[in-house]
């Protein structure tokens, strides 16, 4: 469960930096991604894709989460490397990002692995351990420090992304009154 960051905005595709210039981060990008509230995630996620980092593979990993905050990890191959990862600082215990990406995207039907996050996170739905970005939170690149905080936004030195979805993967979204809607299915939006 992925709670959301108060004030939360979706955002994908092209960006615009706080001097008002407009940017494609990654191309292709097939991603829709938000912030998570640091304190409102909870349950184990599994990686569906092995990560490479600093130059060191991370396979066959899990993170449970509790109040927000990775409680357990576990890897096949690369733990080393993962704990480097959870060890940057205290908010590199905690999610910055989600994104939702069709299992039908063109760098996951090309069946290549570049092992190069800004590529491959465009293959599958997604989440980042460390900072959130100021993009996915209405009114936070004016907010201070503790501002950003009290909307749930994650703070760290790192942002790490890591592929959680496939044609396996199913999305409800939560709404205020408890109601839910599916927002994807098998790994493709919901109609």
């Amino acid at each position: 469960t992925v709670g959301l960051a108060d004030g939360h905005v979706w955002d994908g595709g092209s960006s615009t930096n706080k001097e008002g210039t407009t940017f494609i981060a990654n191309m292709p990008t097939e991603e829709v991604f938000t912030a998570p509230h640091r304190a409102r995630v909870d349950g184990t996620v599994r990686a569906t894709k092995p990560l490479s980092y600093n130059g060191n593979m991370i396979d066959g990993f899990w993170l449970r989460f509790a109040e927000g905050k990775v409680v357990e990890a576990h890897a096949d191959v690369g733990q080393d490397a993962l704990d480097s990862i959870l060890d940057t600082d205290e908010g590199s215990r905690r999610l910055g990002e989600v994104a939702l990406v069709p299992a039908s995207s063109p760098i996951e039907r090309a069946g290549v692995l570049f092992y190069e996050t800004l590529f491959d996170e465009n293959a599958a739905c997604h989440i980042a351990l460390g900072r959130a970005y100021d993009s996915t939170v209405s009114g936070s690149r004016t907010m201070d420090q503790q501002g950003r905080e009290a909307a749930g936004m994650n703070s760290s030195l790192s942002h790490v992304d890591f592929m959680i979805g496939s044609a396996e993967v199913d999305v409800d979204g939560v709404l205020a009154d408890g109601s839910t809607r599916p927002v994807m299915r098998r790994g493709e939006w919901a109609d």
